[in-house]
């Protein structure tokens, strides 16, 4: 079977297609950029695809799925939308599935969250190191203000 999609590496998109497609996984014949062991997003028509690429041999590809596949609707597709790129469709063409954006929101709160621990446990270490020069260096300072006559 020869099925063209597109598939998103990155942030970039390049034309693809799907050569085998299982219920958990397709194998893809694509251009260069798929790097075993990387997420990738491959689309025919409406079908958004979220898969681990598990193998690479030349330009062949094994992908495994996120989730179950609609081997139906992927195969029976007469001319996949997300082929017919024009400048306006590009953003449509991009969207990925509300369910995505679930764990996008997750991700950068856990972000912020890891800021702010490490920033808090900073200012707090610097706080200690300055108490520990303060007490190191405050005999010393006392002595030297005492023969000075201060």
């Amino acid at each position: 079977m020869l099925l063209p999609a597109r598939v998103r590496v990155g942030v970039s998109w390049s034309d693809a297609c799907i050569l085998n497609i299982s219920s958990r996984g397709l194998m893809i014949s694509a251009g260069s950029g798929i790097v075993e062991g990387s997420t990738v997003e491959v689309r025919r028509g409406d079908q958004a695809i979220f898969a681990r690429v598990v193998w690479r041999e030349g330009p062949k590809a094994g992908l495994r799925a996120e989730e179950p596949l609609p081997v139906e609707d992927i195969v029976t597709l007469a001319q996949p939308s997300a082929l017919q790129v024009t400048a306006a469709d590009s953003l449509a063409m991009e969207r990925r599935r509300k369910k995505r954006a679930i764990y996008d929101d997750s991700r950068r709160l856990a972000r912020a969250f890891d800021f702010t621990a490490v920033l808090v446990v900073a200012v707090g270490l610097s706080a200690a190191v300055l108490s520990m020069v303060e007490q190191a260096l405050a005999k010393p300072l006392a002595m030297v203000g005492a023969a000075l006559g201060g």
